[in-house]
């Protein structure tokens, strides 16, 4: 076995999958390592869904591979069992409470009741009493909790999460996210996607854009929202400044504002900025972006929006 502690938990490389003339992954990369909260980022039809299900051992993947914890993942594989993932919504029956709903999914397979880390699952999910109650009492963010204690059962070291905000209003969106953090906090890395920007950028370490199938770009979430758009820096000397800044490729425009400078560009990172002009021998007080993720985001997807063989309706 080659689980390495410093092998990534995720491992995509080359990854293709066809749906006979559909492309709905197309050479995609990328890889997400322990302890990480990564988030999975496209626009519809991006090939979110399709990767994920790739990874899970539900869907063959045309070329390419996945691997997680260091080995091939086919379905059966034995790393699975490592994964908890909620690819599609969490289902259960109405008329039984939520603990007799977990305790059914778990011996489903032969498992014994008495080997689920069950007080685990609901400490980090925080379902309280509710869970002696019937499921068809649960709103819809309790519902999700409940799909996050079901997952939690097996003790996973990753998380692997399609979409778990949606249809949550905004207070049931930030208990996931809080639910999230718990998670982290206990060891667990996580692999979700999500059409919730803002909430990607409170929650992940890093993210993955897609778009027709393909890798957009990878990063921390910070580096992400300093790679393009607008950058604000405080320096020494502003017009010496202005005048190195104005010379780097991928620079669009410099602006004095207030003590420091706005750059706006198209490429690069803050660290090529600030590399930039520590060379030419000035002196750096502040470097940080001006936007947020979603401009971040569509910036991205419009100046690498070239789209390749046909995309169906996958996500």
């Amino acid at each position: 076995m080659s689980d390495s502690r410093d092998a990534p938990v995720v491992a995509v490389e080359g990854l293709s999958k066809h749906f006979g003339n559909v492309v709905a992954v197309d050479d995609l990369s990328f890889t997400v390592a322990r302890g990480e909260v990564c988030g999975l980022l496209g626009p519809n039809g991006a090939g979110k869904t399709t990767s994920l299900r790739v990874l899970m051992g539900l869907e063959r993947p045309s070329r390419g591979s996945v691997r997680l914890f260091g080995e091939p993942v086919r379905a059966g594989s034995p790393q699975l069992a490592r994964v908890g993932a909620m690819v599609e919504q969490a289902a259960f029956v109405p008329h039984l409470s939520g603990l007799l709903n977990l305790k059914l999914w778990w011996e489903a397979d032969g498992s014994r009741w008495g080997r689920a880390d069950l007080d685990g699952a609901l400490a980090v999910a925080g379902l309280g009493d509710a869970v002696h109650r019937t499921v068809r009492t649960y709103s819809q963010g309790m519902k999700q909790r409940l799909g996050f204690a079901r997952l939690l059962l097996g003790r996973p070291e990753l998380l692997v999460l399609d979409e778990p905000t949606n249809g949550l209003d905004p207070g049931e969106i930030r208990e996931v996210r809080e639910l999230i953090g718990r998670l982290t906090e206990h060891g667990s890395t996580v692999l979700l996607s999500s059409h919730h920007l803002s909430e990607v950028e409170q929650t992940c370490t890093n993210v993955v854009v897609m778009n027709y199938g393909r890798l957009i770009s990878q990063g921390t979430v910070s580096e992400l929202i300093g790679s393009s758009g607008s950058v604000y820096i405080e320096v020494d000397d502003r017009e010496r400044a202005r005048t190195v800044l104005e010379a780097i490729d991928g620079v669009r425009t410099v602006h004095l504002q207030g003590d420091g400078l706005t750059v706006d560009t198209t490429a690069g990172r803050r660290s090529d900025l600030n590399a930039a002009l520590v060379r030419a021998g000035l002196q750096v007080e502040t470097i940080m972006p001006t936007q947020r993720l979603e401009d971040a985001f569509l910036d991205l997807l419009d100046a690498r929006n070239t789209p390749g063989a046909p995309i169906g309706a996958t996500s």
